[in-house]
């Protein structure tokens, strides 16, 4: 199956890969057939600016192709992230900036991946006992700093010990750590990114804990 790529703009979502069945098309949603980086950034461009637009499709000759055009516009930023599950079936949240998220953060020059992932959740939450189960899913967005940026958060399955005490990083203005259970996690899919439903989504497939 030929990879798919979903990426989130402003709330938005642009997904490049094959074309969709104009059928199943979402509603507000647009399908876009791309030739060169220009109509790709046409297409973006087009996405931004209306406002009834929710979503759109882009595809090509070579998925992999456009996902490389797309990507000319940004500069790549990696960063890594953790779904901690402890042995109840919670899954650890963190609230940010009046929103719900999960815990993750920039890999630093030279440092793996999941080690960068440990060391965030360890940084943002206050727990040690972590283990590392396996990659889970990575989410894509775009913001501007500096100029545009495109940043893949890879996002690690781990365990977590609940007997351990839950410690703030305040100084990234995290202003609360929770277990979340069945509720909680409904109530954090009303009040978070998009790019975190993503993870949710994953980790409940992977859980079976559907909220």
């Amino acid at each position: 199956m030929a990879r798919k790529y979903e990426v989130h703009i402003d709330g938005k979502r642009l997904i490049v890969g094959e074309p969709p069945k104009m059928s199943a098309m979402p509603h507000k949603w647009l399908a876009f057939r791309v030739e060169n980086v220009d109509d790709v950034e046409r297409l973006v461009a087009t996405l931004l600016q209306q406002t009834d637009l929710k979503g759109a499709y882009a595809f090509g000759r070579d998925t992999e192709e456009v996902w490389e055009w797309f990507k000319r516009g940004y500069r790549l930023v990696h960063a890594a992230g953790g779904a901690v599950t402890d042995a109840d079936g919670r899954l650890l949240a963190i609230h940010r900036l009046g929103c719900w998220d999960l815990p993750k953060g920039k890999v630093e020059p030279g440092e793996a991946i999941g080690a960068a992932a440990l060391r965030e959740v360890r940084e943002e939450c206050g727990l040690q006992r972590l283990k590392l189960v396996k990659p889970l899913v990575e989410t894509w967005h775009t913001y501007v700093r500096n100029g545009p940026q495109l940043k893949c958060t890879h996002w690690f399955l781990m365990e977590g010990d609940a007997s351990e005490t839950l410690q703030a990083q305040t100084e990234e203005d995290i202003d609360a750590v929770r277990w979340m259970d069945d509720a909680g996690r409904a109530e954090m899919r009303r009040d978070t990114y998009a790019s975190v439903q993503v993870v949710l989504n994953a980790w409940e497939a992977e859980y079976r804990h559907p909220a």
